[in-house]
């Protein structure tokens, strides 16, 4: 069974950084996307940053220059590097997986598998 487990979340001032882990468990595939998302309450999950198979990545135009999405494949690890935090970053963050290939990374519906979230606060 895939497992996708997120850690690394906690509370920041407001310019700090934050580097959030996702460890990836029980998938058999060859070719995988991924990516991290974010939800506050009474709003939609929202994406934050993606990256395929092929190392591309796709960022949304709120966090485009402050947050860099990697992976580092041999411990089945997918990052987010977060700088220049602000108030409303504040939100919790979930990682999520998806088999094969997709050209929107910042969907929701590509993605079959999602962890349990972290909590990510930069207090105002």
């Amino acid at each position: 069974q895939v497992q996708l487990v997120e850690s690394g979340g906690g509370s920041v001032q407001t310019g700090g950084s934050l580097r959030l882990s996702c460890v990836a468990s029980g998938y058999t595939w060859s070719r995988y996307f991924m990516g991290w998302f974010r939800q506050v309450p009474g709003k939609e999950r929202e994406g934050v940053a993606g990256i395929d198979s092929a190392g591309r990545t796709s960022y949304a135009d709120s966090v485009k220059g402050r947050f860099t999405i990697s992976k580092d494949n041999a411990k089945n690890t997918l990052y987010l590097q977060m700088n220049s935090l602000k108030p409303e970053d504040s939100a919790m963050y979930y990682c999520a997986a998806g088999q094969g290939g997709t050209n929107y990374l910042l969907a929701r519906y590509p993605y079959s598998y999602w962890g349990q979230g972290t909590q990510v606060t930069v207090p105002s």
